[in-house]
C-alpha cells in the first residue's frame, strides 16, 4: 500500500501545469498588438523638399503622394486624379479623426498639388498637410 501511494505522488510531482503560463503568454501577445503603431506608406519613395519650419504630424492617416512625374498614389496604388477625392473619402470615412498628408516630390507641378488639396478638401477633411523634410 505505501509503494502504491509513492507512485501516485511521484506522478503527480511529475506533471507541470502549463495553464499559467499560456495565460501570461496570450496576455502579453494582446498587449504587444495593441500597443503597436503601424506604418502606413503612401507606395512610392518621394524626394520632399526641406523646410526649416517642418513639424512632425503624428496622426498622419491618409498619405498621399505625388511623384516627379505627377503620379498619385494612396495605399501603394496608383490613383486617377478623378479617383482621389473618392478614395479620401472611404478612408476618412474609416477613421475620422485622421488627417491628410500630401507628400509631394520636389519636381512634381503645384497643379497636381493643389488639386489633390482641392479634392481632400471636397472630401470633407480640411486638416492637410504637404509633407517636408527637415534640413
Amino acid at each position: 500500500m505505501k509503494q502504491h501511494f509513492q507512485n501516485l505522488v511521484d506522478e503527480e510531482e511529475a506533471t507541470i501545469d502549463l495553464t499559467p503560463m499560456l495565460d501570461v503568454v496570450f496576455i502579453m501577445l494582446i498587449f504587444f498588438i495593441v500597443t503597436a503603431s503601424f506604418v502606413k506608406e503612401s507606395g512610392i519613395d518621394v524626394n520632399r523638399p526641406e523646410a526649416a519650419t517642418a513639424v512632425k504630424k503624428e496622426r498622419a492617416n491618409i498619405l498621399v503622394a505625388i511623384s516627379d512625374k505627377g503620379e498619385i498614389w494612396i495605399n501603394k496604388r496608383r490613383i486617377d486624379t478623378r479617383a482621389v477625392q473618392a478614395n479620401i473619402e472611404r478612408l476618412h470615412a474609416e477613421n475620422p479623426q485622421g488627417t491628410v498628408v500630401i507628400q509631394a516630390d520636389k519636381k512634381a507641378t503645384t497643379e497636381v498639388l493643389i488639386k489633390v488639396m482641392d479634392s481632400a478638401r471636397a472630401a470633407g477633411v480640411f486638416d492637410v498637410s504637404i509633407a517636408a523634410q527637415e534640413p
